[in-house]
């Protein structure tokens, strides 16, 4: 299967869901740029080495606008038919607002909603004009399905993000690129923990094929990996 977004660029790749759409992309034919935010050897690099040159590597720290800035600097000559945004952190599922810290909160809202947006505004240009611009929200960002209560504080910086990228959306109403919010599933990772419902091999491929469905079909849309609609 051939993926109609030629040429990704893929923030957040070293591990989990990230590296595993990196694989995914390559394997569909996709030439590939993906971060990390490290400098030492990851999952990445075995995955570049065996790319046949489809894949590079990038640097940047989400959380540090500059780093950003800096990425947009080195690629400023390319364009991308889709960017993903990959980044997200979480907390003991258990902490509520009555016990988070302040410091938790704060590190769950930067870099689970606001540097990701960041990171759309800084790099977005670089997406060709029938182009995506994706992130990896949660569908316990949904406000209406929560009814069960917990992650409360993960659950607010997903539901966060989704608003910030409804107002991005909002401001730019008249761009024809399609912009999406991804729901993965729970999957097993270190982020989703060995209880989860789904391994990465059961949630990527069909993310991936969702994300590349979607291409054309301008404006936002809040979708899990099999295509369907998250209520927001």
């Amino acid at each position: 299967m051939t993926s109609k977004n030629a040429t990704v660029l893929l923030i957040g790749a070293s591990r989990g869901l990230g590296h595993a759409i990196a694989a995914e992309y390559v394997d569909r034919g996709s030439r590939v740029v993906a971060t990390v935010r490290g400098t030492g050897r990851t999952a990445l690099h075995e995955l570049r080495d065996t790319a046949g040159g489809r894949l590079e590597i990038e640097h940047v720290d989400v959380n540090v606008p500059e780093q950003v800035q800096a990425l947009r600097d080195r690629l400023a000559a390319r364009t991308f038919d889709l960017l993903f945004v990959n980044a997200g952190v979480t907390n003991r599922p258990e902490e509520t607002t009555a016990d988070v810290t302040t410091e938790e909160f704060t590190r769950l809202m930067v870099t689970n909603a606001l540097s990701p947006m960041r990171v759309i505004e800084t790099l977005g240009g670089l997406v060709g004009p029938d182009g995506t611009i994706a992130i990896m929200s949660s569908g316990q960002g949904s406000i209406a399905n929560n009814e069960r209560g917990g992650f409360e504080i993960y659950r607010a910086s997903k539901s966060a993000l989704n608003q910030l990228m409804r107002g991005y959306a909002a401001r730019h109403r008249d761009d024809g690129r399609t912009l999406l919010l991804m729901a993965p599933g729970w999957v097993r990772t270190e982020l989703g923990g060995p209880d989860a419902r789904l391994t990465i091999g059961e949630s990527i491929p069909g993310l991936v094929t969702t994300i590349d469905a979607q291409r054309g079909r301008p404006g936002l849309r809040y979708l899990d990996y099999l295509g369907r609609t998250v209520a927001w």
